[in-house]
């Protein structure tokens, strides 16, 4: 599974959501049920998935799908 698979099914298994409506709109603003928890859960998940640890200030910034592309691929994990 590449890394954008990886990526999409964390999201889409976090949101219960399809993956085909992943975009770089798709954040905290355009989706009704992200709030603090969701996006606990959705860090929590991605640190799993790829065998990292967020900063603190990562998590606060991580707002949307394509802002979260750009976190994760700060610790070496390359789409």
């Amino acid at each position: 599974m590449s890394t954008i698979e990886k990526y999409n099914a964390v999201f889409a298994s976090t949101f219960n959501v399809n993956e085909t409506i992943l975009n770089d709109n798709f954040s905290s603003e355009s989706v009704d049920n992200w709030d603090s928890i969701t996006q606990l859960s959705l860090v929590t998940a991605l640190e799993d998935t790829f065998d990292i640890m967020l900063d603190p200030e990562d998590i606060l910034n991580f707002k949307s799908y394509a802002v979260g592309k750009e976190i994760v691929v700060k610790y070496g994990i390359n789409f």
